[in-house]
């Protein structure tokens, strides 16, 4: 077995995105512009309401999956093809955009703390344009694991003979909220074909005695096992791993695809008011 290292460390940068909501960026940066099949990961947090309010009214999305967790808060979904989800605390929201969703994302408090994450993930080319699938995963779905010290959510993933409730086949997604009690250590075994990355957001964690301070977002390198200890004041953390597509990555804005034909073809089909398909035009697909 080997332990995975660093393999580079991104500090996340402090952006608005949406109507005004204040994030934490890591991938989709300048420093970090894709780690495939990852293209986004957002970290939001505020008991401001004026960080968070205004939310994410109507956009469009092409080409890729958006995987939110709730921590904290309340928001709700509505979109293009008619599913509407009210994320609660400990929820998490699956989302295939495919060939093409409008959706908003609107917080549904006034006060009070909104936390979690939204993770963008590629799709291969031949699903780009595939139908838009949606799915809802409440807290009692998704599985808790504890061991001495040692807290685990499980999203996705194997962990302790449980198995957690989202499957995406094509990037086969590992996804883990990990919280350690002071000095507890963690450990994971990972096949060392994934692109993994963890990202911590409470406290401080050690690997290979390089310490991972809050917002600090960590590129492991090749191996079979991720190992983590957290330093004096515990540590909580996602890991997240998935299998790279290897294929061109043209991005521009809220939609991914393989060329810059593509692209344009999306904000063509966005402009025409034909980015959403109908369910009849997916019959031959």
């Amino acid at each position: 077995m080997k332990r995975r290292s660093l393999k580079k460390i991104t500090q996340a940068v402090t952006i608005s995105e949406g109507a005004g909501v204040t994030v934490h960026r890591t991938i989709g940066t300048p420093a970090l512009r894709n780690l495939d099949p990852f293209l986004l990961l957002d970290y939001f947090s505020s008991n401001n309401p004026g960080d968070y309010i205004a939310g994410f009214p109507d956009h469009p999305h092409r080409g890729f999956i958006t995987l939110t967790y709730m921590l904290n808060g309340h928001m709700l979904h509505q979109d293009s093809m008619g599913n509407k989800g009210d994320l609660r605390s400990g929820s998490a929201q699956w989302m295939k955009a495919a060939s093409g969703v409008i959706h908003s994302e609107m917080p549904q408090q006034s006060s009070g703390l909104m936390r979690g994450f939204q993770l963008w993930i590629n799709l291969p080319g031949r699903e780009k344009m595939s139908a838009p699938e949606y799915q809802d995963f409440s807290p009692n779905a998704i599985p808790i694991i504890k061991t001495k010290g040692v807290r685990v959510k499980l999203l996705s993933g194997q962990y302790h003979g449980h198995l957690g409730p989202i499957n995406d086949p094509n990037s086969q997604v590992h996804y883990l909220d990990v919280t350690l009690e002071k000095n507890k250590l963690f450990s994971y075994t990972l096949n060392e074909h994934l692109q993994g990355f963890v990202y911590v957001f409470e406290g401080q964690a050690k690997i290979d005695d390089i310490t991972l301070r809050q917002h600090t977002f960590a590129h492991l390198g090749d191996g079979d096992t991720v190992a983590l200890k957290a330093n004096d004041s515990g540590a909580r953390f996602i890991l997240v791993a998935g299998q790279p597509i290897n294929e061109p990555i043209v991005q521009h804005g809220p939609f991914v695809m393989n060329t810059r034909k593509e692209i344009e073809r999306a904000f063509a089909d966005y402009r025409d008011g034909t980015l959403v398909r109908n369910k009849a035009d997916f019959t031959c697909v």
